[in-house]
């Protein structure tokens, strides 16, 4: 057992001598009769000195601070929604001198009723209190720099209990997740759960996090997308079915990248693409909405047009204005040529892949306003629709909000025979070095064989869009608990990328 801080044996002090005074350690439940916010709002507006000494309220919260100042004492109580004063008197507050046992940071319950005080503020007048749970560490005072970033992190509990701020971001992603999972049962979409640990990782080109099943002696990987599973369900007979749920790919970390995420699948059988882009420009629009009130926000200084239609650009198009180039991008010979001169960079980059870097380079940064990006080469869709008109393109489009990718959705490649071949090139990158390239899913194959309906498929990343709704720079900020390198005892916090 580590050896307590001063700090802390003082509070185990302060927790003995409230049980010596008659109170208990760790008491079972408080009973609540109001959450802190209702209290404010039935007063909100009443002149100064006002009393309503007919209704008696019960709180329960952590105390944030206290003032004592003899016969009276002045503290806030913060509970899950809102942070009220409260006023103890040694004339009307039971227990007065035990409050002298309070620390900072202690959960209480107190007994009252409410007031305004002189300059207006809404305040709990507590007739009675009780200890709740000691708190043995003191709060942290101040939050800057980077190695508070990393505590919040780390302690996330401890950036919840400072601000307010930060709980309100977590609660806005708790409705963006509700908002979508009511409109899409709206549309008739069914939800459904598919496994997490799976025999073969794939869906998409990432590298899998691995484990290993004792019982079965069995390596299993973590998976790195739900989409083909989704669409054995279109195989099996539902229509329109959709999950959301964690993914794992085990890549790096930078702003906008954990290695574990959540994310939204959505397939709908006999639509395509293009019906899938107006169901996504809907959901969006209408979700900024309701959470904002109108189609603008303010993401890290800019300003966001939600207004819909979305804007729609070409994929090679783009890039061949962005990149100034004099010939097709589909052309991949000679990509490579003007690729390797200008952009060393990317010599080892797979000819196959180097469309895709270009991309991120020439255009991506510039896509601030929601704009979907239509047409995809095949080389970089191996899951997609050939285009119904366009030689060497897909039937998929890439969804971007300021300079992120937000979502993919592609007319679902439902040919077992195409699916096929492509999968095995997909293997021979692998065998070729291409870590991130998927083994060939035999079992997904047979249920291709068996007839999957025309579809359209989607993906959608939760952490993204909500860093865009509540205006946070780092995806960090949107997972309670993102991933950090171990930290081994008494070792001091290190910088990580953020």
């Amino acid at each position: 057992m580590p050896e307590h801080s001063d700090q802390t044996l003082q509070r185990l002090a302060n927790l003995d001598a409230l049980a010596e005074a008659g109170f208990e350690r760790y008491p079972y439940q408080y009973p609540v009769s109001h959450s802190a916010k209702a209290v404010l709002e039935a007063h909100r507006g009443a002149a100064a000195e006002q009393d309503w000494p007919g209704q008696l309220i019960s709180l329960a919260g952590r105390l944030m601070a206290i003032r004592r100042m003899g016969k009276v004492s002045f503290g806030h109580l913060q509970d899950g929604s809102a942070k009220i004063q409260v006023y103890f008197s040694r004339d009307l507050t039971e227990q007065y001198e035990a409050l002298k046992k309070l620390d900072v940071g202690d959960i209480i319950g107190v007994l009252g009723t409410a007031f305004t005080t002189k300059t207006g503020e809404i305040t709990l007048k507590v007739a009675s209190w009780k200890p709740l749970v000691k708190s043995l560490h003191p709060l942290p005072d101040k939050w800057h720099g980077i190695k508070e970033k990393e505590v919040r992190y780390r302690q996330r509990y401890l950036d919840l209990i400072q601000s307010p701020a930060v709980r309100e971001v977590f609660r806005t992603r708790s409705k963006i997740v509700s908002y979508i999972r009511r409109f899409l049962e709206g549309e008739a979409f069914l939800e459904v759960e598919t496994p997490v640990i799976q025999t073969i990782a794939g869906g998409t080109e990432a590298r899998p996090f691995q484990t290993h099943h004792n019982a079965l002696s069995s390596d299993f990987f973590l998976r790195i997308a739900l989409e083909l599973h989704l669409k054995r369900l279109l195989v099996g007979g539902f229509e329109k079915v959709f999950e959301i749920g964690r993914v794992f790919r085990n890549e790096g970390i930078d702003h906008n990248h954990n290695p574990e995420f959540t994310m939204l699948e959505a397939y709908w059988a006999y639509a395509d693409y293009a019906q899938m882009a107006e169901l996504v420009e809907r959901m969006v629009s209408s979700m900024v909405k309701e959470f904002t009130g109108g189609y603008h926000i303010n993401f890290q200084g800019r300003d966001i047009d939600f207004n819909p239609p979305f804007k729609r650009i070409d994929y090679t198009e783009s890039l061949r204005a962005k990149a100034a180039l004099d010939f097709d991008p589909l052309e991949v010979e000679r990509l490579r040529l003007w690729s390797d001169a200008k952009h060393p960079e990317f010599k080892d980059v797979p000819t196959y892949k180097l469309l895709d870097k270009l991309f991120g380079v020439y255009v991506e940064p510039d896509l601030i306003q929601p704009t979907f990006v239509l047409d995809f080469p095949l080389a970089i869709s191996p899951l997609a629709k050939k285009h119904r008109g366009k030689p060497g393109l897909t039937e998929r489009w890439d969804f971007f909000i300021a300079g992120m990718e937000i979502a993919p959705a592609y007319s679902e490649l439902n040919d077992a025979l195409d699916q096929r071949e492509r999968f095995e090139e997909q293997v021979r990158r692998r065998a070729a070095g291409d870590a991130e390239e998927p083994e060939q899913d035999e079992d997904f194959l047979t249920a291709l064989e068996y007839g999957m309906p025309p579809a359209a498929g989607l993906g959608f990343g939760i952490d993204r869009f909500t860093m865009i709704l509540t205006n946070q720079e780092s995806i960090r900020d949107v997972i309670l608990f993102p991933l950090l390198k171990p930290r081994k005892p008494g070792q001091e916090e290190a910088e990580e990328p953020c």
